[in-house]
């Protein structure tokens, strides 16, 4: 009850801060996946009971919109109060067996953007880092080329940290040296034990699209764009449209920068492919939200990370109500 009336209270205060400027905001929420229970790898990304929270927040408390309808609010300056928008990177599976349900239960429009390299079995090069050091055994372990010599495993924390640095540290490699070095680790632990059924397949995402969902395009090997030349980066944009379109038989409208910060990730010539290649809109991991000036090809999104409603409806109204620079 207390929760509820804080939520309540909070947004309250957020509709009167609003009307006092010229423009609505937009919030796009960035999710990767949604687990059947709490992973001690996966930290940050929510289980089932508490996603469900969440979109049960968000259907009460603000007004969710699909992609389409919250841009063609904001070009035709119609944009409702507390408008948030949903969307998932990457293509897990779980965005249809665990994440759709409590969608379709609070009416909760989404948009996946799907790495088309990893359909059907594939498996994120980061999920392999993760997964080895989940299945790794004894108590050290030791990949020179990654700069591991006889680092202890002996607990789940010591693991997890491991994983966090191996991801941190190879993530802006191009993307042959970043699978070159996974593979490495995927070879000491053997391929067989790490799960290949993380992701959608291509009935997957036709699953989605035919029950509503936005299907969007994230590349096809999840390449820092900044790590590619040019040539290379087109190719990744377009391959993976194409792919999706033959795939749901539908346009493909929407495209989302892996990692997605601007001037780190992904440059202006990126943005402008992105325009070139006719998506309608891209999104970044910028933090903030996005108005009728905001450049439609550089759409901002964040991800709530808390864990108790009444926070993340904080954090929501903070999100809201900061003010953004331009790029």
């Amino acid at each position: 009850m207390l929760q509820s009336f804080g939520c309540w209270l909070v947004t309250r205060c957020l509709s009167k801060v609003l009307v006092s400027r010229t423009v609505k905001p937009l919030s796009i929420l960035v999710y990767h996946r949604v687990l059947s229970e709490p992973d001690p790898f996966r930290e940050g990304v929510p289980s089932v009971s508490e996603f469900d929270w969440q979109m049960r927040l968000l259907s009460r408390f603000f007004t969710p919109l699909s992609l389409d309808d919250a841009l063609e609010a904001l070009a035709s300056d119609d944009l409702p109060s507390n408008a948030v928008c949903v969307t998932f990177d990457d293509g897990y599976r779980d965005n249809l067996t665990l994440a759709l349900p409590i969608l379709k239960k609070y009416q909760v429009p989404a948009t996946v953007f799907v790495a088309t390299g990893f359909l059907d079995n594939g498996r994120m090069w980061n999920d392999t880092v993760i997964e080895a050091f989940r299945v790794c055994q004894g108590n050290t372990i030791s990949v020179p080329s990654l700069g591991l010599v006889e680092e202890s495993i002996m607990s789940v924390r010591e693991r997890c940290r491991l994983a966090e640095r191996v991801i941190r540290e190879i993530k802006h490699q191009s993307p042959i040296q970043r699978q070159k070095k996974v593979k490495a680790l995927e070879k000491l632990v053997g391929a067989s034990r790490l799960p290949n059924d993380l992701m959608l397949d291509a009935e997957g995402v036709i699953a989605l699209h035919r029950q509503g969902v936005e299907i969007g395009a994230h590349t096809v090997t999840h390449p820092i764009l900044s790590s590619l030349e040019l040539d290379q980066a087109s190719v990744e944009l377009e391959q993976s449209r194409l792919e999706l379109e033959s795939i749901t038989g539908a346009p493909i409208k929407y495209f989302a920068y892996p990692n997605g910060v601007l001037g780190k990730d992904f440059q202006e010539e990126h943005r402008q492919l992105a325009k070139e290649q006719n998506f309608v809109a891209a999104v970044t991991t910028e933090w903030g939200v996005s108005d009728r000036s905001t450049d439609p090809w550089l759409l901002r999104r964040f991800t709530p990370w808390d864990k108790s409603p009444l926070k993340f409806a904080i954090r929501m109204v903070m999100n809201m109500t900061r003010r953004n620079d331009a790029y």
